[in-house]
């Protein structure tokens, strides 16, 4: 950390603290804009937090439970039969704390001296052994979900493979193959009758991690230097603070324009 410069967190949570942890969320922060990034993790100040998707969490919390019946039993889940993957929920006695936010599954990165982590939804294994990376997703659409093709899906494909990396590093034998099991809420049923029904979707993804490593090198020759980032190409917050900063700028020389042109005008009356 800095010697000139105080964080506006506490020490423990920014860089450099005990309890920092350089978290997939983080990771794709980085990916996203290294200067918010930057701003968040050694000055101290973070983006703005959304509002909680409370329903988004309630469907995860049922799909763990309801694939937790078959992990249990050693048994595919009926999705699983329907889409033609030969694996079941894997049983480990770390899954709670791997599925558990600011925990998860953990590795120490010598090279930087940080801890890497993770929270997965799940976690399958196939017949030849291989841990298959599984993240739940849930949303609300008129179409069937097949593919993840939007621009802004690349922070979900980002997420698996930081999983894949992090069960890797732990010594495990990982699919390049994962799963996003979409849940899609109908919207065309007569009545809602107080529930909400869900097409329920399994997409295929082929991951490659080869940029992580890079990408946890580049984070932290990031922090180690006092020169602010650029901007991330399309980030919105950045492109908000600079409109927000030169609307002020603008506004406060107009009114010392005025205030001398009022001076000037005084002089003469």
């Amino acid at each position: 950390m800095s010697d000139f410069y105080k964080p506006h967190r506490k020490p423990d949570w920014n860089y450099g603290g005990p309890r920092w942890r350089l978290s997939r969320s983080k990771i794709d922060l980085f990916e996203q804009c290294p200067r918010c990034f930057y701003i968040d993790n050694k000055l101290g100040t973070a983006r703005p937090s959304g509002f909680p998707f409370n329903l988004n969490s309630a469907v995860d919390h049922l799909l763990k439970k309801e694939f937790d019946i078959h992990r249990a039993g050693k048994t595919a889940h009926p999705l699983m039969k329907q889409y033609g993957v030969d694996a079941v929920p894997f049983d480990h006695e770390k899954m709670g704390v791997w599925r558990e936010n600011f925990k998860g599954i953990d590795y120490k990165h010598e090279a930087t001296g940080f801890t890497i982590s993770g929270a997965v939804d799940d976690v399958w294994v196939n017949l030849a052994g291989e841990l298959i990376v599984v993240d739940y997703k849930a949303t609300s659409k008129d179409e069937e979900i097949t593919t993840l093709d939007e621009d802004w899906h690349i922070g979900y494909k980002r997420q698996m493979e930081v999983y894949q990396w992090l069960l890797r590093r732990n010594g495990f034998k990982v699919s390049d193959t994962g799963y996003f099991v979409y849940a899609n809420g109908i919207k065309d049923k007569k009545a809602f009758d107080g529930k909400l029904e869900f097409d329920v979707t399994l997409i295929a993804y082929t991951g490659n991690d080869a940029w992580v490593e890079k990408t946890i090198l580049a984070i932290k020759k990031c922090l180690d230097t006092n020169e602010i980032p650029e901007v991330g190409a399309h980030c919105d917050y950045c492109t908000y603070r600079k409109a927000a900063r030169d609307v002020q700028t603008e506004f406060r020389a107009a009114q010392a324009k005025s205030v001398s042109a009022g001076k000037k005008d005084a002089l003469f009356d």
